[in-house]
């Protein structure tokens, strides 16, 4: 089975400079990733000063609905609530979505974050999807991925085709080999380098290979750090690339995140 899979970080459906709504912008350029799923972060269920402001670009629904349209089902998982509203991450679905369930993960009151886990019945067998917004520091976000490991070894079975995807904020990249060694996660663009051969066998024998390094993503108008990640579990990853450029540097901070997924036959057998 193919599939075709996105992250992004859409920065609460405004521009990065002067915060202007970017949502009508934004729901097209989901449309033109043809992705089956989408791993959302920073989605505004509700914002009433926005809503007031700009009542004519600022959609009556909220922004997961919007976002789905009639094509995809959508999940929200709130995690920030305030006063004005409310805002955390989504996943959107081409597929049916069997159960959903979002795991609070804060860890201090000023940056509220949550593990949304949906488990979606795709054509081939049903996937584990986990949407993840870790915090702005260090040791926050290494409770934050422990609790992730935690959550997805308790709420999927061992050999489960599952994805794992969104904004780590994790720019020196301390978190990656901790769920490839708990969860046996690939991040798609490890493919990149594994092509390389040599490196790879280097560090299967605990030599000194390259090390493997995600892509850059931040922010979306020069990408330099490298904040969003794709992890994967029983699938091939033919392709994997950082969408950028002016009309993305536009409608966030963030820039996303494309692959396509083959199903590995193992992975499938394990899953039926």
């Amino acid at each position: 089975m193919k599939l075709r899979i996105a992250t992004y970080n859409i920065h609460k459906g405004v521009s990065s400079l002067r915060s202007m709504p970017r949502i009508h912008a934004l729901k097209q350029a989901l449309a033109s990733m043809e992705a089956d799923i989408l791993f959302l972060q920073e989605v505004q269920g509700r914002h009433d000063k926005y809503a007031m402001k700009h009542a004519n670009l600022w959609p009556e629904q909220a922004q997961h609905q919007f976002l789905a349209g009639d094509s995809h089902q959508a999940v929200y998982g709130m995690n920030a609530v305030y006063d004005h509203g409310h805002h955390g991450n989504a996943l959107l679905s081409r597929y049916p979505v069997l159960s959903s369930s979002n795991r609070d993960v804060s860890d201090h009151a000023y940056e509220a974050r949550g593990i949304l886990h949906c488990v979606v019945q795709t054509p081939a067998c049903d996937l584990h999807c986990y949407v993840i917004h870790l915090g702005l520091f260090a040791r926050s976000r290494k409770r934050q991925t422990e609790a992730l490991i935690e959550a997805v070894t308790t709420s999927s079975p061992p050999d489960a085709p599952l994805i794992i995807a969104g904004d780590f904020n994790d720019w020196t990249n301390q978190l990656s080999d901790s769920l490839r060694n708990e969860l046996g996660v690939t991040e798609v663009f490890d493919e990149n380098l594994s092509s390389r051969g040599f490196g790879t066998y280097l560090r299967m024998l605990g030599g000194r290979g390259p090390k493997l390094k995600p892509a850059r993503t931040f922010p979306a108008a020069l990408p330099w750090l490298r904040l969003d990640r794709i992890y994967v579990r029983g699938f091939q990853i033919e392709s994997a690339q950082v969408l950028h450029g002016p009309m993305w540097a536009k409608l966030s901070d963030h820039a996303p995140i494309v692959a396509s997924l083959h199903m590995k036959a193992q992975a499938l057998a394990a899953a039926m």
